[in-house]
């Protein structure tokens, strides 16, 4: 039988269609691209070896500029948004527009062309986190800005235009409304038992353990109860905290070994899909709340928004939750 069921933190419904479930393992991509079939250095892509624009770069590990680079930050050469220009605010009638400030940065994840996160050593991806923890901190340093959004899209069904292994910093000078919804829901959750949703939610996992993909030390990465699609995980830390700029190195350590055994597990066993990364923080000003909890977003994208899901807010979930996180669980990496 079918069945609605809800996440709690954010109140939106799913629907797992039951009766027409598939086996995770048919959801496998057919004929996907592997990085390796590709060239570890491309002369005509920017993000290689010899074609840096070190006139955009913001930071990179290490920082001495005579020794080989590992990761990169730089502007992006196209931004959505500017830094560079003035704030302002107007509203008129029901025409209400602020100025496009912002940051754009690109994170070049590696050096090699024909690589990416899931084929990564541990210690490579750390150096990924530091970077991105070292951007976070500094670019909240602008009092113009409210909310950070760090998101990697991997394969073109994702909205990835590069191949060479990267990810995407956006600062906004406003909270996104569905952030804003996501936080009153906490708050609500929070003013009726006291508790933050999103540990509850943790613990209930830890303790079932039936959708757990990957446990460790300080992280737990589960597929959630009411995945809207098939696959959608989070990655979550164990320590209640409300942003990821809070973490701790060894956490960051820990998160890197977590991150690559989940992201290995699709690479294997459904032929490296497409997918979008999310670090979901706190608005940058809201820090001191005890309802937040910071997690990453993990979609595959092995399904298509449709007129149902586009016209209810409600998505059909083909799959069985408990199912794919078994599957996943017995992908040998």
């Amino acid at each position: 039988m079918p069945e609605f069921r809800q996440n709690i933190a954010t109140r939106d419904w799913v629907i797992i269609a039951t009766d027409r479930a598939k086996r995770p393992q048919t959801l496998a991509v057919n004929g996907a691209t592997s990085p390796i079939e590709l060239p570890s250095h491309d002369e005509k892509c920017p993000f290689c070896i010899g074609n840096e624009e070190l006139d955009l770069e913001t930071d990179r590990i290490p920082k001495d500029p005579t020794q080989p680079w590992q990761v990169r930050a730089v502007r992006n050469k196209y931004p959505a948004l500017s830094e560079d220009i003035n704030f302002h605010r107007s509203f008129t009638n029901v025409e209400r527009r602020i100025s496009g400030l912002g940051y754009h940065e690109v994170i070049i994840e590696h050096p090699a062309h024909n690589t990416t996160l899931a084929l990564m050593e541990p210690d490579e991806i750390a150096l990924f986190f530091e970077i991105v923890y070292r951007r976070g901190w500094k670019i909240s340093e602008d009092p113009r800005i409210e909310y950070i959004v760090y998101f990697r899209n991997h394969g073109e069904r994702a909205g990835a235009s590069l191949v060479h292994p990267h990810s995407q910093i956006i600062a906004l000078p406003v909270v996104p409304n569905v952030i804003r919804k996501r936080t009153e829901e906490a708050r609500r959750y929070f003013d009726d038992t006291g508790q933050c949703v999103y540990c509850a939610m943790m613990h209930n996992e830890l303790e079932h353990k039936a959708r757990v993909v990957v446990s460790s030390q300080y992280f737990i990465a589960f597929v959630l109860y009411a995945a809207p699609t098939p696959f959608h995980m989070w990655i979550m830390p164990l320590r209640h905290d409300v942003s990821f700029l809070y973490t701790k190195q060894e956490e960051r350590i820990d998160l890197a070994n977590v991150i690559k055994q989940v992201l290995a597990k699709l690479y294997i066993g459904l032929n490296n899909p497409a997918y979008n990364l999310i670090v979901r923080s706190s608005p940058i000003k809201e820090i001191e709340n005890d309802y937040l909890h910071w997690y990453i977003t993990l979609v595959p994208r092995l399904s298509r928004t449709a007129g149902f899901e586009l016209g209810s807010g409600i998505h059909i979930n083909p799959t069985l939750p408990e199912a794919c996180a078994e599957f996943l669980r017995g992908v040998n990496i």
